[in-house]
C-alpha cells in the first residue's frame, strides 16, 4: 500500500535517548529517524538491545530508569511530544497512542482482578462511564483480543491465567479506546499462533476500518514481513536498513539484516545439529537405559471463581501419558491454555497432579521423600516462560545466576564467579552484567540470564517453557545451539514447551500435540510437519505466520 504521498501521523526526526549513571550519561539511541502514516503498520526488528524497545517508550514518554530523551523531535499529527507536560501526555496515552508491553506479568497488577483492570482503563480513557456499560465494554474488548470466555475470566487474577492469557488481556487494555497509533511491544511473543492470527487480524481490520497505525516492536521475522508495510532494522541504537517488508527479507542489503534472515528458523529448516568436536567426549545413551520421563494418565483439576462463594472445577489438564528418551527433546505444543505449562510444573513438582504418576529416571516422583525431591532437583531445572517473574529484582545477575549453586552447596565463592563468568559467555551475555539487576536488562536478556540459571548446575533433564519465545533470531539461534550442544555432549534430556513450531522443527525430535488439556496427538517431527492426522495440528502449522517468505539458512 503507497502511504507517501500522506503526512504522517508520527515522525521522528535525529531522535537520541541517553541512560545517566551517576555522573556519567551512555547515549543508546543515535540519531533515530522513521514516519508512520494513517494505516499503516511498521515494524521495527533488530537484536535484544538494539534500541527497539527503547525507541517505542521514548514515544510515549515511559522510559525506564534514568534514561530520557536528549534531542531530536517526535510529532504526533504535526504535535512536539517531547515539549509535552506529564499531564497533558497522560491524555495522549491510551486515548491517541495505546501501548501493548512486552512484559505482561510486571504489567498487571497480582492483587486485582482482571475485570477490575481492564475496567479500570476504560474508565481513565473515558470510553464508558455507567457501571453496566463499563463491564460491557471490558467483555467486548478482551473478546476483541482473543479470550471467548471473556465474562468467566473476568473475575480471575493474573496468577491463574497463562502467559498467553495475561497478553490478551494487555492487548485488550491497549485497544480499549480505539487509539490513533498503537505501539504492540512484542505483542505475540507469548501467544500461540492461533491466537496470534485473531490479535493481528484485529489489529489488521483496525487499519483498514479506523485508519489506526501500528508501531510493531518484534523478533519474528515471519510475523513482520506477513504483517507489517514496512520493516525497519535497528542494531546498536540505529537504523541500519528499512523498506518495504517482502523486499528487506527477500533480499536483505545489509550484513547485520542478512545475518537475521539466515538465523531465522522456519518449516524448511532443518534439525539443528550438535557442534561438539572441541568440548570433550561426548557421552553415550545406552539403548536399555528406561526413558529419563514418563507421564502416565496425568489429570490435574482446579477450582475456577465464579463470583461470590461460587466455583466450578476445571480440568486443565486430562489424562495425558508420553516418555521422553534420554538425551531427547519433546516438544509439548498447542494453544494457549491447552495445559502444556500445567504438566511442566507438576513435573518439576510445583504443582501436584489430582491423579495419575510421573516417573523420573524409574521413580515415581510421589513416592520420593522431600529430602529425595531436593536431590532430583539437581539433576532437572526450569526455565520458565515469564523471565521477569522469574527473577528476583533484589538480586543482582552474577547472584542469580550463582543461587542455584549456593543452594546445592557447589564449589566456594571463586569456582562460582567462574562459573557465572563461564555461563554469561555461553548465552551471549557481556560478563558486566554481573553487577546489573533485572529492570535495567532488556525482556530478551532476562530470558538469556534464567537460561544461563538452569544450566548452572549442569542438570540431567532442563523443562523448557517457552525458554526463547521472548529472544530474538540471533541470540535464539545461539541458545538453540547451546541446548543441542549441551544435549549432544552430557546427554540432555529436554521438555519443550512452546507456541513457535518453526523451533519445534529444528529444536525437537518428538513432539506432542495439545488441545484443551487433552493430547490429541503424538509421534516424530518429521511425521508431524509432514503428515499431521489432526485437523488440529493442521491449524497450527496453518497459523504459522510468514511460512511462505524463505527465511533460515539451515
Amino acid at each position: 500500500m503507497s502511504v507517501d504521498s500522506q503526512t504522517p501521523l508520527l515522525s521522528i526526526r535525529d531522535l537520541t535517548v541517553a541512560f545517566d549513571a551517576g555522573k556519567t550519561s551512555r547515549e543508546v539511541l543515535h540519531g533515530v529517524s522513521l514516519d508512520i502514516h494513517p494505516g499503516e503498520t511498521v515494524a521495527i526488528v533488530g537484536e535484544s538491545g538494539s534500541g527497539k524497545s527503547t525507541t517505542a517508550s521514548a514515544i510515549i514518554n515511559l522510559l525506564p530508569g534514568t534514561g530520557h530523551v536528549t534531542g531530536g523531535s517526535i510529532t504526533l499529527e504535526g504535535r512536539e511530544l517531547t515539549e509535552l507536560s506529564l499531564s497533558q501526555m497522560e491524555k495522549v496515552r491510551g486515548r491517541e497512542i495505546g501501548y501493548v508491553p512486552q512484559d505482561p506479568m510486571s504489567n498487571l497488577n497480582p492483587v486485582w482482578s482482571i475485570g477490575f483492570q481492564v475496567k479500570e482503563a476504560i474508565r481513565a480513557n473515558g470510553i464508558a462511564t455507567g457501571r453496566r456499560e463499563v463491564e460491557q465494554r471490558a467483555i467486548e474488548v478482551l473478546k476483541q483480543a482473543g479470550l471467548k470466555d471473556a465474562e468467566r475470566r473476568l473475575h480471575q487474577f493474573p496468577h491463574q491465567f497463562s502467559g498467553g492469557m495475561r497478553q490478551r488481556a494487555l492487548i485488550g487494555i491497549g485497544l480499549a479506546a480505539d487509539p490513533k497509533l498503537l505501539i504492540a511491544d512484542e505483542p505475540t511473543s507469548a501467544l500461540d499462533v492461533t491466537v496470534q492470527r485473531v490479535i493481528l487480524d484485529h489489529m489488521a481490520s483496525l487499519t483498514r476500518e479506523r485508519g489506526t497505525a501500528v508501531l510493531l516492536i518484534t523478533h519474528d521475522l515471519g510475523l513482520a514481513a506477513e504483517r507489517a508495510d514496512t520493516i525497519i532494522v535497528m542494531n546498536q541504537g540505529e537504523i541500519v536498513e528499512s523498506g518495504p517488508s517482502r523486499e528487506i527479507l527477500e533480499d536483505p542489503r545489509h550484513p547485520y539484516t542478512q545475518r537475521l534472515v539466515a538465523a531465522a528458523p522456519s518449516l524448511a529448516s532443518q534439525r539443528i545439529q550438535a557442534t561438539v568436536e572441541d568440548r570433550g567426549p561426548v557421552r553415550d545413551i545406552d539403548a536399555a537405559e528406561p526413558p529419563a520421563v514418563v507421564v502416565t494418565d496425568l489429570v490435574k483439576e482446579y477450582k475456577i471463581r465464579r463470583g461470590g462463594f461460587r466455583s466450578e472445577p476445571f480440568r486443565a489438564v486430562d489424562g495425558v501419558s508420553f516418555e521422553i528418551p534420554r538425551g531427547k527433546t519433546l516438544a509439548l505444543v498447542g494453544e494457549s491454555g491447552s495445559g502444556k505449562s500445567t504438566i511442566a510444573k507438576m513435573v518439576l513438582g510445583l504443582e501436584d497432579p489430582t491423579s495419575g504418576s510421573i516417573t523420573i529416571d524409574g521413580e515415581r516422583t510421589d513416592a520420593l521423600s522431600g529430602r529425595e525431591f531436593f536431590a532430583l532437583r539437581r539433576r532437572m531445572q526450569p526455565v520458565f516462560q515469564d523471565p521477569y517473574g522469574s527473577l528476583d529484582p533484589l538480586r543482582n545477575i552474577g547472584n542469580t545466576i550463582s543461587e542455584p549453586l549456593h543452594i546445592h552447596g557447589v564449589g566456594d565463592a571463586a569456582s562460582r564467579r567462574a562459573r557465572v563468568k563461564e555461563l554469561l559467555e555461553q548465552v551471549a551475555l557481556p560478563q558486566e552484567l554481573a553487577s546489573r539487576y533485572p529492570n535495567e536488562l532488556s525482556g530478551g536478556q532476562r530470558q538469556r540470564v534464567a537460561i544461563a540459571r538452569a544450566l548452572a548446575l549442569k542438570p540431567d533433564i532442563v523443562v523448557l517453557d517457552e525458554a526463547v519465545s521472548a529472544l530474538d533470531v540471533l541470540v535464539q539461534d545461539q541458545i538453540l545451539q547451546l541446548l543441542a550442544d549441551l544435549q549432544s555432549e552430557l546427554a540432555l534430556t529436554y521438555l519443550f514447551i512452546t507456541h513457535d513450531l518453526a523451533v519445534v522443527r529444528v529444536a525437537a525430535d518428538l513432539v506432542c500435540v495439545m488441545e484443551h488439556g487433552k493430547l490429541v496427538e503424538q509421534g516424530t517431527v518429521d511425521q508431524i510437519f509432514a503428515a499431521p492426522a489432526e485437523e488440529y495440528t493442521r491449524r497450527l502449522l496453518d497459523a504459522i505466520p510468514g511460512a511462505s517468505i524463505p527465511l533460515g539458512g539451515r
